[in-house]
């Protein structure tokens, strides 16, 4: 860290992490206590419906914390499982305004946990609630970018959301910015191999950016041999590595990140 950013003043959104992760059943406070020491004072956790700890974890978290913010879904690898009753919780914590967004939510045509034509029924279920709702998605998607896109053009107009954990290509990253949507970058852009996500990155817009941990999972390369699980606070790690590929200084990239999280949201800063 250079003298400039250790006397900067940060504040950052991590836009995507699930902090009720069994992961950090022991020390979750300490989690959230870490990453508010590095200036992170937002975070975005979407809630597994398949996993009933999930949701009873998440809400009262975001009860008892403040900057907690919470979306609800079933993801992919969990489509097979979709039933009526998941669909009606959406609606209900929609309706209670306890969720920002559905997800997340969407298709991964690399692990096919569940199978390709169950995934789509879900994502479709759920992209129509959404739209019903008025709701923003959160999505995931892996090997799957041109399918995603298919099923976002018939709802163009009606639909908004976020691309989390972007690893697609350049062009669907241009066509979901077309639709109304914005791409969240987490620690995979910090990896050795990962040239040519990096150059996507530089391509997007700094006012369609977001930036996120995922963890418990996908720690920033620096951080891996220390860390064998991620958490919020090492955020900064992949902020850096964006503010760096964006040409900005880490102080404009956080706080434009942050204001693109609360102006897609359109929520009002405390």
């Amino acid at each position: 860290m250079s003298k400039k950013e250790a006397f900067a003043k940060f504040e950052l959104v991590d836009s995507h992490t699930h902090l009720d992760d069994r992961q950090f059943a022991a020390d979750r406070l300490q989690v959230l206590e870490r990453a508010r020491e590095k200036g992170i004072s937002s975070f975005l956790c979407p809630l597994d419906l398949c996993l009933e700890s999930s949701l009873d974890t998440g809400l009262k978290l975001a009860s008892e914390q403040p900057g907690i913010y919470l979306a609800a879904g079933v993801h992919p690898h969990q489509a097979k499982a979709l039933k009526t009753e998941h669909l009606s919780t959406i609606r209900q914590l929609a309706e209670e305004k306890k969720i920002l967004a559905v997800g997340e939510i969407g298709l991964d045509f690399h692990y096919n946990f569940s199978p390709s034509e169950k995934q789509r029924l879900a994502f479709e279920y759920q992209l129509d609630l959404a739209v019903e709702l008025k709701l923003p998605v959160i999505i995931h998607s892996r090997l799957a970018g041109s399918q995603i896109l298919e099923l976002l053009r018939v709802r163009k107009g009606r639909l908004r959301g976020i691309f989390h954990c972007f690893t697609e290509t350049y062009e669907v990253a241009h066509q979901a910015l077309d639709l109304g949507f914005i791409i969240s970058f987490s620690g995979i852009i910090t990896y050795q191999r990962a040239d040519e996500l990096r150059e996507v990155a530089k391509k997007i817009p700094l006012e369609n950016l977001l930036v996120e941990t995922d963890a418990p999972y996908l720690t920033p390369w620096p951080e891996k041999k220390v860390y064998t699980r991620n958490e919020p606070a090492l955020v900064l790690t992949t902020a850096r590595m964006l503010a760096s590929l964006k040409n900005v200084s880490l102080e404009e990239l956080a706080q434009k990140t942050t204001e693109n999280f609360f102006r897609f949201f359109r929520l009002k800063k405390d």
